[in-house]
Parts: structure tokens; C-alpha cells; sequence
């Protein structure tokens, strides 16, 4: 850390108020030595010949303005130097205890400041008092602090969920490698069934990690695109990728889309429509249904998709969001990342809307994002 040489804002805040309060005082004190003289010097003259004492000194009347003066003047000065002298002096020390009350809170954010690591960033300083110009940078301090903390975990999170579910993919790359070469009469089948088994395994290795970027940057991060997106337009278009899948599986697909329009990223938010449909048709059952509904809600646009599945426990359905979670599948699933739920989640808060999944009754879940609208 640089040092800093000089003396401290205290210090010269003192230095700056004392120097004010000598340069007033000095000033007063030459004001009041001309005012004495100049009054002094209005007195009446006396009759000529006359003789006065001025402090037991006998003094010609001819003379007597001038001598009153010199000695009014030396009276100001003697009593306008000791007053001088209590006023900085009073100054230094008013001005010393003073800005140290009004500074000890930055002491405060220097000190957080200094014990702040990435294992003690929940630390705040939520400093009382008035709402003065200290106390918004206390607050500002505070709120940088909650958007390091949040990214600090968004990057843990990453790290974490990356080692840990890219280690299965890799494995098995490297398993499959390992067991061809160790095959001495492994032929053209072979290989093109090891190409096959790494070619899904990297793929899925790339969808954990397009999802774990997502993750990371929607998670506690601003966006950085903000523009008009109609929620309807991204169902029909995600609804047009996944046809193929529904009709090979003879799915049900109803839909009630009205033009439902907000501001955000239109690639996050069509990754969020994308999701809830891929899920709502991955997740389904043979001969089932699936239902995709936009519009307007009190005041915000509503995206609902419905589909028809596995029996869901309504006391799982909060752990559904959470990544590498699938609801009746295992995390061994090459189905997907087990990241779609968490992306929704985390896309919909970054646009500062809200989110909820319910059960349906008989099977199936419905999942309900309320957004901001236009």
C-alpha cells in the first residue's frame, strides 16, 4: 500500500481554520487600533498654555490629542494581542475536536476498509446519525460492499458448480480414450462409437459451462442491454425450435399469447422463455401438454408455461431452481445441464422481476415470471 507523507485532513482542517481565525482576528484588532485613533483625535482642543497629565505625565494642551491617541492605541494593542492569542488558541482546539467528530466515521470506513478479505466482505457500517455528506458515503461504501459480497459469491459459485460438474464429462472422455487405446483390435466401430461418446460428453461439457456464464454474469450483476423485448415473440419462436421434439413425443401444445412487452437484455430474456419451454417439453410425458400464455397483469407482463409430468411434491418445487437440480431425474441425467431453472431465476431477478413455480395438480408444473412492463 502507498504511504501518504503530510499531515492528515485533520491536521489540515485545524491549520486552515486556525489560519482563518488569525487572519479575522488580525484584522479586527487593526480596525479597532485606527477606529481608538481616529476617535481619540475628534477630542476638543484646550485653551493654549494649558497643562493635563496623561498617565502622571504633565503634557501641553497642543499636544494632548496625539498623546491620548499613542496611548488609547497601546491600550488596544496590549488587550487586542491577549485576545488575539485566546481566540487561536480556542480556534486550534475547537477545530482540532470538532473535525475529529466529523471524521471519525471515515476512520470508520478506513478501518472496515483495512479488515475487509473475501471470507469477512458481510461486514457493513450502517453508520447512525444524520444524513449528511459522511454519512452517504458510509452508505455508498456499504452498498459497493453488497455488490462485491454478490459477485465474491457468484464467482464461488462458478468455481464450485464448474469443478464439480465438469468432472463427469471429463471422465468419461477420458475413460472412453483410455479403453480404446488400451484395445489393440479396435477397428472403425469402435472409434467412431469413442467419437460419438466424446462428442455428447464435450457437449454437454459446453452447456455447463454456457450456463455457468450466464449464471455468472446475470447473478448480482447490472445489465448490460436494455432494450424492448414482447415476451410473445420469443414463446413462438421458442416454441418453433422445440415443435420437432413435441411432435415426436405427441405432445399437446395450446398456447393464448397476447403482446406482452418490457425492457432488458433480449438475449437473457429469450434464454428465459427458451428454458421454460425446453424444460416444459424435455420434462413431459408421452401423449401430454404443455401450455404457453403471455400478457398483461396488473401492470406487469406475465409470461405462465404449464405442461403435464412427473408427480412434483410442492415442498421440492424451491429446490427446483437451484443449479443441478431436476426434479425425478438424477444429476447423471445427459438430459440438460440442470441449469435451466437457476438461468430463469437469476435473469429474471437481474430484470427486477419475480418468478414462482407451482405444482399442477394431477402432474406437471406451472411456472409463472412477472416482469416490469414497457
Amino acid at each position: 500500500m502507498r504511504s501518504r507523507r503530510g499531515p492528515g485532513l485533520r491536521a489540515r482542517l485545524t491549520l486552515l481554520a486556525t489560519g482563518l481565525s488569525a487572519a479575522v482576528s488580525a484584522l479586527l484588532l487593526w480596525l479597532g487600533w485606527l477606529l481608538v485613533g481616529g476617535v481619540v483625535a475628534a477630542v476638543p482642543d484646550l485653551p493654549p498654555g494649558s497643562i493635563v497629565q496623561v498617565d502622571g505625565v504633565p503634557v501641553a494642551a497642543r499636544a494632548l490629542g496625539e498623546a491620548l491617541r499613542e496611548a488609547a492605541r497601546q491600550r488596544v494593542l496590549q488587550a487586542g494581542s491577549v485576545a488575539f492569542l485566546l481566540a487561536v488558541t480556542a480556534t486550534v482546539l475547537l477545530a482540532w475536536m470538532i473535525t475529529g467528530q466529523v471524521l471519525r466515521p471515515l476512520h470508520e470506513v478506513t478501518a472496515t476498509a483495512r479488515r475487509l478479505s473475501a471470507e469477512s466482505l458481510d461486514e457493513r457500517l450502517r453508520l447512525p446519525g444524520p444524513r449528511d455528506e459522511v454519512a452517504e458515503l458510509a452508505d455508498t461504501f456499504d452498498a459497493m460492499l453488497d455488490r462485491l459480497q454478490a459477485a465474491f459469491q457468484a464467482q464461488r459459485r462458478f468455481v464450485a458448480n464448474a469443478s464439480h460438474e465438469l468432472r463427469t464429462p471429463l471422465a468419461v472422455v477420458r475413460t472412453e480414450v483410455e479403453v480404446t487405446l488400451a484395445d489393440p483390435a479396435a477397428d472403425a466401430d469402435e472409434l467412431r462409437r469413442m467419437a460419438t461418446v466424446i462428442r455428447d460428453a464435450t457437449l454437454r461439457a459446453q452447456q455447463l459451462v454456457d450456463g455457468l456464464l450466464v449464471l455468472a454474469r446475470t447473478e448480482g450483476g447490472a445489465l448490460r442491454t436494455r432494450e424492448l423485448a414482447d415476451l410473445a415473440s420469443l414463446a413462438q419462436a421458442a416454441l418453433r425450435i422445440v415443435a420437432p421434439e413435441a411432435g415426436s413425443r405427441g405432445l399437446r401444445v395450446t398456447t393464448r399469447l397476447t403482446p406482452a412487452v418490457t425492457v432488458g437484455d433480449p438475449a437473457l430474456l429469450e434464454r428465459v422463455v427458451g428454458n421454460l419451454v425446453e424444460n416444459a417439453v424435455r420434462h413431459n410425458v408421452g401423449g401430454g401438454w404443455v401450455e404457453v400464455c403471455t400478457g398483461l397483469a396488473g401492470g406487469q407482463v406475465m409470461l405462465r408455461v404449464s405442461s403435464s409430468g412427473e408427480v412434483v411434491a410442492p415442498e421440492v418445487v424451491t429446490a427446483l431452481f437451484e443449479p443441478f437440480h431436476r426434479g425425478g431425474v438424477a444429476r447423471t441425467s445427459h438430459e440438460g445441464a440442470g441449469l435451466g431453472l437457476s438461468i430463469v431465476r437469476a435473469v429474471v431477478a437481474a430484470h427486477t422481476g419475480t418468478v414462482h413455480a407451482e405444482p399442477v395438480l394431477g402432474g406437471g408444473l406451472a411456472v409463472t415470471v412477472h416482469l416490469p412492463a414497457a
